[in-house]
């Protein structure tokens, strides 16, 4: 089952990456503690928001509602999807789903530089 450490463990991976408290929840951020955040964890370690274009989170949402969800009236307005961990099936499903965040949320010369933080994975990313 995947936990807040498998979290932890594969955001840190990615190029360009710090970990920051923010609202007492850990986020991470590319650029820096000063970058722009990617991803967060629950206060509750259940969950995980990423970042999500508007347009895309109804169709993924419907596709698998056991694992992708909203926070009516918090999330309205933001490019966020939340995940619940326990659904993810495996480590490779959590890589796909933040490199994607972190390509979304990443100056495109961070990308570039990091040949977009490896090849295509195998699995369902977001967005």
């Amino acid at each position: 089952m995947i936990n807040a450490e498998d979290v932890r463990t594969i955001a840190l991976s990615l190029p360009e990456t710090a970990e920051k408290l923010a609202w007492g929840m850990p986020t991470f951020r590319v650029g820096g503690a000063a970058g722009k955040i990617f991803a967060a964890l629950a206060d509750d370690d259940a969950s995980l928001g990423v970042k999500c274009p508007r347009e895309e989170r109804a169709e993924l949402i419907a596709a698998e509602p056991e694992k992708f969800f909203v926070r009516p009236g918090h999330d309205d307005n933001y490019d966020w999807l939340r995940v619940r961990l326990a659904a993810i099936e495996d480590t490779t499903e959590l890589r796909a789903i933040l490199l994607d965040a972190w390509r979304q949320t990443a100056p495109r010369s961070v990308v570039d530089a990091h040949g977009g933080a490896g090849e295509a994975e195998k699995g369902r990313e977001v967005g």
